[in-house]
């Protein structure tokens, strides 16, 4: 990757002319079955220009509860499209038809107007699960109906694509606009993209340079998506095979807990509530013994398999946890 990011050939962005970055564009949008694609500098950046590019301020976008945009993105849909967020809560990330159906606005002077649902694929809080595509269809379908757009959240949506087969075509065929992220299972150092067809892009492509993501010769950037896109694609399923086993192992340990039929993808989410420690506590001890793992609640911790951790690494991951929970 580094060394394509040495070679890499460029041109300005922001006037449409780097090569690599065009490339990428094209080579995401034919992936996502879209007419073109945007490249910008982060999964927030990505899912909120969709936003705006989709919306007018007053305008009320249903989405999960737990999902990215709700809780991630710095409140960042009312303060930069005056968007209203109407949280359902859902199973395992998944909400239904019928669920967003009860919660669409009628026409009333009183109320906002319904205008996207948001969906997420994977889902992060939920521990990497797989939005599955029947409901997706079934939601799409309602959503035409009423005149309502489809935004998918598929910052991992490579994961879902590994664990079921489903090429990523078949998933952005239901959606008006799909963000991906290059650096987070890809091994990218940075850079997302968003998808749709051309009239809407021609729009998300001024709201980047409004939100200050319009960047010049970025090519040496993009080089690095192409390549994660071409060789670390398909290696995702050994990420999944990791997560599988660190979540398996430590299910077995005292004072841990895991849901394991939500360990679908390369995230394992646990609890440790019921050790007597406290999540500070966990994480402090386990970076002193070399494990990094993230906070996720008031008692819940999040560990992530990637490219740049092997088979061993969960070996000895498991052995550290051991030592803090079992002494």
């Amino acid at each position: 990757m580094r060394e394509v990011i040495f070679k890499a050939e460029v041109g300005d962005d922001v006037f449409g002319d780097d090569p690599t970055v065009k490339r990428l564009e094209m080579i995401t949008a034919d992936l996502l079955g879209k007419e073109d694609a945007l490249f910008v500098p982060s999964g927030t950046m990505a899912n909120q220009v969709a936003l705006r590019s989709l919306t007018q301020p007053g305008d009320e976008v249903i989405l999960e509860k737990d999902s990215h945009i709700f809780n991630y993105e710095a409140g960042s849909a009312s303060a930069f499209s005056g968007l209203q967020l109407l949280p359902i809560t859902g199973k395992m990330g998944i909400i239904t038809k019928e669920q967003i159906e009860e919660e669409i606005r009628v026409e009333d002077v009183h109320h906002p107007r319904s205008k996207v649902i948001v969906l997420e694929n994977t889902h992060n809080r939920a521990g990497g699960t797989v939005f599955p595509l029947e409901e997706i269809e079934r939601i799409s379908k309602f959503a035409k109906e009423k005149n309502l757009r489809m935004h998918l959240d598929g910052a991992r949506l490579w994961n879902a694509v590994i664990a079921t087969g489903t090429p990523l075509h078949k998933w952005g065929k239901y959606f008006d606009s799909i963000s991906v992220c290059l650096s987070k299972g890809l091994g990218a150092p940075i850079g997302s993209l968003v998808a749709g067809d051309e009239k809407f892009i021609i729009r998300a492509r001024k709201i980047r340079k409004m939100y200050g993501g319009g960047m010049r010769q970025v090519g040496i950037v993009a080089s690095a998506g192409i390549y994660a896109i071409e060789n670390n694609f398909n290696r995702l399923i050994d990420d999944h095979r990791n997560a599988k086993i660190l979540a398996e192992e430590l299910s077995k340990i005292k004072g841990i807990q895991i849901d394991l039929k939500t360990v679908q993808t390369n995230i394992v989410v646990f609890d440790v509530s019921e050790s007597g420690k406290s999540v500070p506590q966990v994480i402090e001890e386990l970076k002193e013994k070399g494990v990094l793992v993230v906070p996720f609640g008031k008692t819940k911790l999040r560990a992530v398999c990637h490219l740049d951790v092997s088979m061993e690494d969960v070996v000895l991951a498991l052995k550290r946890f051991r030592e803090v929970f079992e002494g």
